[in-house]
């Protein structure tokens, strides 16, 4: 019985990767040194979260940044950054940007008011990791107009995530309000 649990986990978890790949690929805005409003493409990895808890949500999340990695690394080479500069898009932008949605599980105990805080708060660590990125990498493009790398920072990453935090709390509360999927959740949690 194990086995046939552990073969579903995996198996769902495929499918929610592969889905938040294809979502990601629907832009509705894109910023011009990346980052970008996608068709709720964060949240298929936050239900794994919710689904399984936050250990199995941290590695399907860090899985799913891997993809998104792998799918950016080209245009991320054409920027012209030095290999330190690789590197360290590579750790926030990617890595612990994309692997901090595996958190979103953090409150999944406490309903769907806990699951969207947990998701907002997934997602607003996501944010923060783009800052960071920002702030110490992506100085370098700052127009000359501003002098603060971190607000300069803030403000180009909340034209995105901003929106996208929006987008993917209405998805989860719509989710959430369908019956079918609610009694699905609670039966396996």
């Amino acid at each position: 019985m194990e086995r046939k649990t552990n073969i579903k986990r995996l198996v769902l978890t495929a499918v929610m990767i592969a889905l938040a790949v294809v979502l990601s690929m629907i832009k509705i805005f894109k910023m011009p040194l990346g980052g970008s409003v996608t068709l709720l493409s964060m949240l298929p990895i936050a239900l794994i979260s919710v689904e399984y808890g936050i250990k199995w949500g941290l590695t399907a999340s860090f899985a799913y940044s891997l993809v998104q990695m792998g799918l950016d690394m080209s245009e991320v080479f054409s920027w012209g950054l030095t290999p330190i500069a690789i590197v360290g898009t590579i750790a926030l932008d990617y890595i612990l940007a994309y692997s901090s949605i595996g958190i979103s599980g953090i409150f999944r105990k406490k309903g769907v008011v806990g699951i969207c805080i947990g998701i907002a708060l997934a997602l607003v660590l996501r944010f923060i990791f783009h800052v960071i990125s920002g702030t110490i990498i992506f100085d370098i493009w700052m127009p000359e107009e501003w002098n603060n790398p971190l607000l300069y920072s803030v403000c180009y990453n909340g034209l995105y995530m901003l929106p996208e935090l929006v987008f993917t709390m209405i998805g989860t509360v719509v989710l959430f309000k369908i019956p079918q999927f609610n009694k699905l959740v609670e039966t396996n949690m």
